[in-house]
């Protein structure tokens, strides 16, 4: 049984990691043929972050339900959101091609906060009543670092409260 589960657990990961390996191969096409060159660089570093950081967190066991979710009533946008168990986590990645004194987590200041704290209020707004209630929330922060063909993650769960 235990070794079925593993199995298991292996082949999730592997799945997964096809799945990554595949997306990253069509951005290149896409870049290859000039559709993704009218990004200025540091916007196509931070989707390569948000997509490396998507993948990490699902091989983490997240299972990731939005990817930039947005509100019509709240300015920005929340880089993932998705359930830890039984938690509903918001997630704001922060990436970086290189290390240095700032460490890419120190991005996430108090207006950016603010910002997804308000976002997480109108996420909670889309559910019933009682699920609102019941399901816990949780902000974390996922520092991705690009460096030299290489991808370092950082996760930071329950990064910062409500307050």
């Amino acid at each position: 049984m235990i070794a079925c589960m593993a199995a298991a657990g292996t082949m999730a990961r592997l799945w997964i990691d096809a799945q990554e390996w595949s997306l990253s191969r069509i951005y290149g096409l896409w870049a290859l043929i000039g559709r993704g060159s009218a990004m200025p660089p540091h916007l196509a570093t931070g989707l390569d972050g948000e997509r490396a950081a998507y993948f990490e967190l699902r091989r983490r066991g997240y299972r990731v339900v939005a990817r930039r979710w947005t509100s019509a009533r709240v300015l920005g946008d929340v880089d993932l959101i998705g359930w830890d168990g039984g938690v509903l986590c918001l997630v704001e990645v922060k990436t970086r091609t290189q290390r240095d004194n700032n460490p890419a987590e120190s991005a996430v200041d108090e207006d950016k906060r603010d910002m997804v704290r308000g976002l997480a209020r109108a996420y909670l707004r889309t559910l019933s009543e009682t699920e609102r209630a019941a399901v816990p929330v949780r902000f974390d922060v996922v520092s991705v670092y690009l460096i030299q063909g290489t991808t370092e993650f950082e996760v930071f769960p329950d990064a910062f409260g409500w307050r």
